[in-house]
C-alpha cells in the first residue's frame, strides 16, 4: 500500500493496520524459521508497510493540530 493511500486513513484505521502487519510479520518469520515460507519477498514488503504506518502514526502524534484525522 502506498503512503498516499495510508495518509487518507484515520488514526484508528492505521492502528488496526499496524496490529495486522505486526501479526503478519510474526507469522512470516515463524514460517521462515520452520522452512515453510513460500514467498520470501513478502517479509520485506510487510516490514516496509509496517514502517510506513508507524511513521504516519508518529507524524500525527507530533502534530496534533495538523493531520489528526
Amino acid at each position: 500500500m502506498k503512503a498516499s493511500q495510508m495518509r487518507e486513513q484515520t488514526t484508528e484505521e492505521l492502528q488496526d493496520k499496524e496490529r495486522d502487519l505486526a501479526e503478519q510479520l510474526f507469522a512470516l518469520r515463524l514460517q521462515k524459521v520452520t522452512g515453510q515460507l513460500e514467498k520470501p519477498h513478502r517479509v520485506r514488503q510487510v516490514r516496509k508497510d509496517l514502517a510506513r504506518v508507524l511513521t504516519l502514526l508518529r507524524e500525527r502524534q507530533s502534530d496534533p493540530a495538523g493531520q489528526g484525522k
